[in-house]
């Protein structure tokens, strides 16, 4: 499979994102090394959550060294597939971009391991699709 860019988004590109590119670099590092996995939000806030940021750190998990920022027009152009998290993607999204929305994950700030559970729950179905179609 050729590699694939992802670019995983919620508002504030500060907590849900965030985990998202972190566990999906790790499910995938071995196997699809050549995926480049983009976080980026429509409403950012300063700083990545520092739950968020402690969690993954306590795993072992690189964070994203970027701050939170909005998305552009060349991260959505460069998207093979965009994953949203109560993004109003409404006239963002380039055609012929693929995308899926993760409304279901709680807010980390009010449950963050049912977050990450959520997300990583997701990024299993999602991986082993993208394992067998290209978008």
């Amino acid at each position: 499979m050729q590699p694939l860019t992802i670019l995983f988004m919620c508002p504030h590109n500060a907590a849900k994102s965030v985990m998202a590119a972190a566990y999906c670099q790790q499910m995938t590092a071995a196997q699809q090394p050549g995926w480049h996995i983009l976080t980026a939000g429509t409403e950012p806030d300063d700083e990545s959550a520092a739950a968020v940021v402690a969690l993954l750190r306590s795993e072992g998990l690189a964070v994203t060294a970027q701050k939170p920022h909005r998305v552009t027009e060349a991260e959505l152009a460069a998207a093979d597939w965009i994953v949203s998290m109560g993004c109003d993607l409404t006239g963002l999204v380039p055609p012929d971009t693929a995308v899926v929305h993760w409304d279901d994950i709680p807010p980390p700030s009010q449950d963050l391991l049912g977050a990450k559970q959520a997300i990583i729950n997701h990024l299993v179905e999602f991986v082993d699709q993208l394992d067998r179609v290209e978008p």
